[in-house]
């Protein structure tokens, strides 16, 4: 395949494999989201080989490859990604972890500009371009360039609102999916949600983690931060309160003040119309009886 569509969170992304690049097959998790051609949000021209960045180029932001085994966070590799600038120019070094044959990348790209290049170093005949790390951090900067927010929760519909309950690892984001799984209620994920400013509203979207994700999306009603208590129990938050615990689970890279400033105001807007609550929550059904008391 030398070029494709792909819409994740209403937002459309084009890939294009120049006359050098390699061919494009897309992971089995993003095939659902294979969409027509239509005008695009960016392109993303792939080319195979390396570049070399800028020698005035800096290093902004640094993340190295840590997985969590039995519920502790290991430090696996120094080498995962980094974002560097140069002017007005960023760029993200990725090595890929989980791909069978050894490929890196670097994505060139400014948050000023709707072509982005990406160059890809694989040994193997064809490569996707979305392969992890890059599918989050392409689409954690196409929030940053909308105006949009990227969120760690899980979010639901049910007879037609939507709920999100955001959470940092080990809160209990899947575990309230399944509650409320079980009451028949749309799951839209249960771990990485798009939050979209709609008119006079808000929406919320999956992002493709899991190889069984269909598109998903919902209005968006209330936020609750959660956590695990001895009962259930509802607390509203307004203001800076509830901009900082919202803030404070949302995927960030604060290498840059314009970059903290927008994302800070795209959440004040969004706390001043959609109610904010942290949850005291105990693991079955009786939590989700609460919340829709509350309704």
């Amino acid at each position: 395949m030398r070029n494709y569509n792909i819409n994740i969170a209403g937002y459309n992304i084009t890939f294009e494999s120049l006359d050098d690049g390699p061919e494009l097959a897309p992971s089995e998790r993003f095939l659902r989201n294979i969409c027509a051609g239509n005008e695009s949000d960016i392109r993303i021209r792939v080319r195979s080989g390396t570049l070399l960045l800028p020698e005035k180029a800096e290093r902004v932001f640094h993340a190295p490859f840590i997985e969590e085994i039995n519920g502790i966070r290991v430090h696996q590799k120094t080498n995962f990604w980094s974002v560097w600038r140069s002017g007005s120019d960023l760029y993200i070094k990725a090595f890929f972890p989980l791909c069978p044959v050894e490929m890196n990348g670097v994505l060139a790209f400014s948050l000023a500009k709707h072509d982005w290049d990406l160059w890809i170093d694989c040994k193997g005949p064809e490569v996707d371009p979305l392969e992890y790390p890059l599918d989050g951090l392409i689409l954690y900067y196409l929030t940053v360039l909308t105006g949009d927010i990227m969120i760690h929760a899980s979010g639901m519909n049910y007879e037609g609102k939507g709920y999100l309950f955001s959470g940092v690892s080990g809160k209990g984001k899947s575990t309230m999916a399944g509650l409320w799984e079980d009451t028949g209620a749309k799951v839209i994920h249960d771990d990485r949600i798009i939050i979209r400013k709609s008119g006079s509203g808000y929406m919320i979207y999956n992002t493709p983690v899991y190889n069984n994700d269909d598109p998903q999306e919902s209005p968006l009603n209330r936020i609750f931060i959660i956590d695990h208590g001895s009962e259930n129990r509802i607390v509203p938050v307004k203001g800076a309160l509830a901009v900082s615990l919202v803030m404070s689970n949302c995927i960030q890279h604060n290498w840059g003040a314009e970059i903290i400033a927008k994302l800070l105001g795209a959440v004040s807007v969004m706390c001043e119309t959609i109610p904010v609550a942290r949850l005291f929550f105990l693991p079955d059904k009786s939590v989700t009886e609460l919340i829709l008391e509350n309704e």
